[in-house]
């Protein structure tokens, strides 16, 4: 059942010598092996920093470079942003000048417009002696001034009372005046004023003086601006003003919202 294979070869002297010499022979290579690869990576790791380093040098002085070149970007368009404040606040102040420009060309009431309006209001049957301009009321609330447009006195005779009444509601048709505040102030019977042309002192010519209304009327202006009243201005001879307003609004100062 058991086989026993026996190989006297190895057991000859000549065999035995053969492997030994291999054995020694094959023994140095491999012990050299790690030796050159230790040393090879030893060499290349000084060698890798050296590169890294130099790569990193280059980085940095690039790096410096674009930090400088910002730097300098930085000065300058802080330069510029000042140069801009300056401007806006330039412009700023041109603005509020305009403004307050347009705010008072907007309460300008010219006397030539007012005095052609009662011209063209005034019934036949009255008579206006006085025109007294009122110093408009300067009036102040949660920190702002305002100034109303002014009033004027209107003052002279009438024939009856009905006369004068009729002249207070031409008046209140009147965009230039408020028509919640026109009153009458006074109105009384008193001898008529006798003509200029009919001399007292003549004998020859007898004057009965006549009985008239003595009235005093007080109109306020309107809140309205000028700018929304330039067809008005415009009918009531006032071309300078009208020219003015249409200016600013062609350059946007005042809206072209004039009816």
């Amino acid at each position: 059942m058991y086989s026993l294979d026996i190989n006297f070869l190895q057991d000859r002297p000549t065999h035995q010598k053969k492997s030994e010499k291999k054995i020694v022979s094959s023994s140095p290579a491999g012990n050299l092996a790690p030796l050159f690869i230790g040393l090879a990576v030893g060499l290349s790791l000084p060698l890798f920093a050296g590169v890294g380093w130099y790569f990193l040098t280059i980085q940095n002085t690039q790096l410096e470079e674009e930090i400088a070149l910002l730097e300098g970007e930085n000065q300058r368009l802080e330069a510029e942003i000042g140069d801009i404040k300056k401007l806006k606040a330039e412009a700023d102040r041109i603005k509020a000048e305009n403004q307050a420009l347009a705010t008072v060309f907007n309460q300008i009431r010219p006397w030539s417009a007012i005095l052609q309006d009662l011209r063209d209001r005034i019934p036949g049957s009255v008579q206006i002696d006085d025109v007294e301009q009122i110093t408009p009321e300067v009036a102040s609330a949660e920190g702002k001034t305002k100034i109303n447009s002014g009033a004027v006195n209107i003052s002279g005779f009438a024939r009856s009372p009905e006369n004068v009444n009729d002249f207070l509601l031409s008046l209140q048709e009147s965009r230039l005046f408020d028509s919640d505040k026109i009153k009458i102030l006074s109105a009384e019977e008193v001898d008529a004023p006798i003509p200029p042309e009919f001399n007292r002192s003549s004998e020859s010519i007898e004057v009965k003086a006549s009985k008239a209304i003595k009235y005093k009327i007080k109109a306020n202006f309107s809140e309205i601006p000028a700018s929304e009243l330039l067809r008005e201005l415009q009918q009531k001879g006032t071309v300078g003003l009208v020219a003015r307003i249409r200016n600013l609004q062609k350059t946007g100062v005042l809206q072209n919202d004039a009816k």
